[in-house]
């Protein structure tokens, strides 16, 4: 029996390895508007939502300009780019099992609606998600991670004593903190979590398996 019937989910860095795709679209898009970053376009920028990850790679708040780098990134990585997602090894396994056990699960990510449903559909996730979040499923835009995550369990009346939330970043366990989740950092993807970044209450896997584990099998393992 799963000591979650609820398992929410991070998307990128915990489900899927993003990073190339994403990369790809915003160096495109910098290269199309004519532009040069002020910080690499490397896999330290993933995981923000675009605006915010624009603003960190133009150091500017132009709307003007911000909105022009946002345009040119959506057409490349809304088109073609996002096929280039690849789903971390033992990720489908780990969805499946979860699945047939009877866990219900969720995506909760700072990454655009449109193009989450797209990759869920380009891996054949779709199937396994009753609800898929992300900040702009709302107007106006959900303000942070915390808050949709509130949104998505009051929405589908979702118990917090039986729940957890799936990430790889301290964004995600502070996210999961502020609703009062237990925290599973996925420290298979490239937001990995140091040690030293591990909040004593979250808990670490190292593989999809260990994961399904966690959850199913042997809550105290």
């Amino acid at each position: 029996m799963s000591r979650y019937r609820h398992v929410l989910f991070d998307l990128d860095g915990t489900l899927i390895d993003s990073a190339p795709a994403i990369l790809a679209s915003y160096r495109e898009a910098f290269a199309v508007a004519g532009r040069t970053p002020v910080i690499p376009i490397d896999a330290g920028i993933v995981g923000p939502p675009l605006l915010e990850t624009l603003e960190m790679l133009t150091g500017s708040t132009d709307a003007a300009l911000i909105g022009e780098l946002a345009a040119h990134f959506k057409a490349s990585y809304d088109t073609t780019g996002y096929r280039q997602t690849a789903a971390y090894d033992g990720v489908g396994d780990m969805l499946a099992r979860l699945s047939a056990a009877g866990c219900r699960l969720a995506i909760a990510t700072n990454k655009r609606l449109h193009p989450t449903r797209l990759i869920l559909d380009h891996l054949g996730w779709t199937s396994h998600f009753d609800a898929v979040y992300a900040l702009d499923l709302f107007q106006p835009r959900l303000p942070d991670k915390a808050a949709m995550i509130a949104r998505l369990i009051a929405d589908r009346g979702i118990p917090a004593d039986d729940a957890v939330y799936v990430g790889d970043r301290s964004e995600d366990g502070e996210s999961a903190d502020a609703n009062r989740l237990p925290f599973l950092a996925a420290t298979w993807g490239y937001g990995s979590l140091s040690p030293a970044e591990m909040a004593p209450h979250w808990r670490a896997l190292a593989s999809p398996a260990a994961l399904a584990v966690a959850i199913l099998d042997d809550p105290a393992s």
